[in-house]
């Protein structure tokens, strides 16, 4: 039987998240008979993990879904096994790579893709915390649908499956290697009340995130479609579309990987970065292999958590982060896509040593205008005062940190890449062990 793993990465309280989850893993197993491996990696406080807990023990029973609701402790006891296993150098930096002390979005779902491995799955499908989906005629609107249907088949079997087919010819004897769609709702990052407060300000400041050198007018209307996903139009039937799915497209909370990606490339362990979990999406777009984009978008939503004045203070550094990695990984995305199909060997699968290569190199430029893009954000959120003026006095106190970090973060990713296949390898021996 086919198994694939529909994992919740969290770290704070999400209980009715987990409950519709689930239902989605029924939904899942029910509609294709599969079995569905609930992953939930927790890695909340005492209070929430035991409320948590309570929460999956009053899961209704499935035929086809087996939970598995793994705490830090856990996890850790799982990651020791498989490095130990795998005879990687460097035992415990790869440990702090995979379950580091601060919040990793790239590093959770590795300990996802790890553990898939583990469990014999073909894919993993990921949702987040903070998101809900939508109902049409009163029933909820699984994206589990569109990836069960579309991971892992050869494109041109597909086509006949979904509304339409965008993809060049090329590509149609290679398997779908990703299915997504994005979501509705809240921005997916946390920029509203900048742009509400002064607009010429959240232009300078997300136009950040643009690559350099793009033209002014491409430009303003990426800023524009920044982080807005699929804006606020409801669901209302379904439209797919085989396609190279366009990063831009597609969020994390709402996709599917084939395990032929994510068994070869890991996601960047980089802490307190976000966007740092979407490289993956990135290289299957920039190898040419094949995905379906659909509309069966999540609803997105800030927990209250992150509108707190820790919460925000914590979230703009993960914000500030991201943009001083954007610079490495613009770097890296234009090595992918001179690369094309030489990102993958004779056999179609993704050359591990070719991405590891251009990571490498990323973190070997000289980044002087990474300084300016501090400057930016202190000037800015200065002129923004309240709690912007207090994360500016944040950035302000760990400039040398986040500068050298920034660079740091690329040159660990390299090194988890060169380990990857060794550690999954390990994953799948240990999975079968533990079967017999």
């Amino acid at each position: 039987m086919r198994r694939v793993c529909l994992t919740l990465p969290t770290d704070r309280a999400c209980a009715a998240t987990i409950r519709a989850v689930a239902e989605e893993a029924a939904y899942g197993a029910r509609r294709f008979g599969v079995e569905v491996c609930l992953l939930i990696l927790d890695s909340s406080g005492d209070q929430v993990l035991a409320e948590h807990r309570e929460v999956v023990d009053a899961l209704a029973p499935a035929p086809g879904v087996v939970v598995h609701h793994l705490d830090e402790a856990g996890q850790r006891r799982f990651l020791r096994e498989v490095i130990a296993r795998s005879g990687v150098a460097a035992p415990e930096r790869v440990l702090d790579l995979m379950l580091p002390a601060r919040a990793s979005y790239g590093a959770c779902t590795n300990r996802a893709f790890l553990i898939a491995e583990a469990l014999g799955c073909a894919s993993v499908h990921r949702r987040d915390s903070d998101s809900r989906y939508q109902y049409l005629d009163g029933e909820p609107v699984f994206p589990l649908q569109h990836e069960l249907a579309h991971l892992g088949r050869r494109a041109d079997e597909v086509a006949g499956l979904v509304s339409r087919s965008r993809l060049d010819p090329a590509y149609a004897q290679r398997p779908v290697a990703l299915v997504g769609g994005s979501f509705v709702g809240e921005m997916s990052v946390d920029v509203a009340e900048i742009r509400r407060l002064d607009p010429g300000i959240y232009r300078e400041v997300v136009g950040l995130s643009v690559p350099a050198g793009y033209p002014e007018i491409w430009r303003g209307n990426l800023i524009e479609e920044s982080f807005r996903g699929a804006g606020t139009t409801p669901f209302t039937g379904d439209l797919t579309t085989l396609t190279r799915v366009a990063p831009t497209r597609v969020d994390m909370c709402n996709i599917g990987f084939d395990r032929e990606v994510y068994a070869r490339v890991p996601l960047p362990p980089a802490t307190d970065t976000i966007g740092s979990d979407y490289f993956l999406i990135h290289l299957v777009h920039d190898a040419r292999l094949p995905g379906v984009l659909h509309n069966r978008h999540i609803v997105n939503f800030h927990t209250g958590e992150r509108r707190s004045d820790s919460g925000f203070l914590a979230y703009q550094l993960r914000l500030a982060k991201f943009l001083l990695s954007t610079p490495y990984f613009d770097a890296v995305y234009a090595r992918m896509r001179e690369a094309g199909d030489a990102l993958l060997d004779a056999a179609g699968h993704v050359r591990a040593d070719a991405v590891a290569e251009s990571v490498r190199d990323s973190a070997l430029l000289e980044r002087t205008d990474n300084a300016e893009r501090l400057d930016v954000l202190d000037r800015s959120y200065r002129k923004l005062g309240g709690r912007y003026a207090m994360a500016a006095d944040l950035f302000a106190a760990r400039r040398d940190q986040l500068l050298a970090e920034a660079r740091t973060d690329m040159a660990e990713f390299a090194f988890l890449i060169d380990v990857w296949e060794p550690l999954t390898r390990a994953g799948a021996v240990a999975g079968a062990a533990h079967a017999r």
